[in-house]
């Protein structure tokens, strides 16, 4: 029998495991909200059905060593050091209610402002940064410090060096994670340039720079590129020997195509992320995964090109994105983290009966030959209801 490290490695090498490796929040993308999460621990028994809430901003829990051996699960996160911005994993923890009023540990320092209307807001500096809307799940950006920027602006934006106190916490965790268990270690770096430049200019506004103002877009990717690239160094110089994966995000998808046109991508964004891909290729041994939503068939050979060697969270649901075809046309090239499961129509909605035939199918067709690690499509989130949830783990784990 194979160790959890040992079965993921020969999964993404494209060899064939003793069973399909199976992943629930060994990542920020491959993760359970954290409302979900304590309904389904008491849907399983659990007494004390509190959770630690270790990503504020996506309301993501630490999934707890009874679930990661009763569903066979073969990852383990080393996730970046801030829940939300301002807000460490010190190891510090106080009582607070999630927004369905259950009560979760939070991590200390966390101080949101709950609105009449029950909307929480994020501040530092006086600055209202991240909004959680009533009834929703997670957090969305609410402060763009380069809208309405001009091109002189970006001279004196300053993006954040990645601090020493991360750099000697993930260290030592990741160390810990490598020598002390036999599970595979999930380095989530992120090291966005899309998705960072439309959080600060705001969505709109820089998808109309991409389009019109292609000197500031630019200037701004580049700016972000150097920046990814520098913290990449000394990301990978404290913990490359210790994970064995390392996790990218960019969003390039919508559900029924792209943001923008391959044109485009191979233009501005292509070979800014071949450098920074091609950076961690050279300090570490970890395969490069890329985080990509949506309808992106039309971009992985442009991934693959470009040194990503696992792609998630693979939107079956989305146009051009059928399972049969994407294994036959890239599975022996790319492996495929996530699409164990519908969770768009069959995950929240379908039956238990329906979701094992799901998954079981799921299973036999992404992982003939290797090449994938079982994972819902994105976080699972707050409204699934935790029978389904087990459901799919089940099914999973009975393979």
């Amino acid at each position: 029998m194979m160790t959890h490290r040992e079965r993921v490695i020969a999964a993404l090498s494209h060899k064939r495991p003793d069973r399909v490796p199976i992943d629930l929040g060994g990542s920020i993308v491959t993760g359970i909200n954290s409302m979900a999460y304590q309904k389904l621990k008491k849907y399983s028994g659990y007494k004390d059905t509190r959770s630690h809430v270790t990503n504020i901003i996506l309301m993501l829990s630490e999934v707890e060593e009874e679930i990661i051996e009763r569903w066979k699960i073969d990852v383990l996160p080393l996730d970046r050091y801030e829940a939300a911005g301002g807000v460490p994993l010190s190891g510090e923890w106080f009582l607070h209610p999630l927004p369905d009023g259950s009560p979760a540990w939070f991590p200390k320092g966390f101080s949101p402002k709950i609105r009449e209307d029950g909307a929480w807001e994020i501040y530092r500096d006086g600055v209202c940064t991240d909004l959680l809307s009533p009834g929703s799940g997670s957090f969305v950006p609410a402060y763009h410090p380069l809208k309405d920027a001009g091109i002189s602006d970006l001279e004196s934006f300053e993006i954040p060096r990645i601090s020493d106190a991360e750099l000697e916490y993930l260290q030592k965790k990741a160390k810990h994670l490598h020598e002390e268990t036999d599970f595979a270690v999930f380095g989530w770096f992120n090291g966005s340039i899309f998705e960072t430049s439309q959080f600060l200019c705001e969505w709109g506004e820089f998808m109309i720079r991409l389009a019109s103002d292609k000197g500031f877009a630019h200037k701004l990717l580049g700016k972000l590129t150097d920046a990814v690239i520098r913290d990449l160094r000394l990301y990978l110089d404290a913990v490359g020997d210790y994970i064995d994966v390392i996790g990218f995000g960019d969003d390039f998808g919508f559900q029924n195509g792209l943001q923008i046109s391959p044109d485009l991508f191979r233009e501005m964004f292509k070979p800014r992320l071949a450098s920074i891909y091609g950076e961690a290729h050279k300090l570490t041994d970890a395969f490069v995964l890329m985080h990509s939503c949506g309808s992106i068939e039309r971009l992985i050979e442009d991934f693959i090109e470009i040194g990503v060697d696992v792609l998630n969270p693979v939107q079956t649901s989305a146009a051009d994105m059928d399972i049969k075809y994407l294994k036959k046309t890239y599975g022996d090239r790319i492996a495929f983290w996530g699409g164990g499961c519908d969770v768009q129509r069959i995950l929240p909605l379908g039956s238990e009966k329906e979701i094992e035939k799901d998954v079981r199918n799921r299973l036999k067709l992404f992982g003939e030959g290797g090449g994938f690690v079982f994972a819902p499509i994105h976080n699972i989130q707050a409204d699934v209801p935790p029978e389904n949830v087990a459901a799919m783990y089940e099914a999973a784990a009975a393979q």
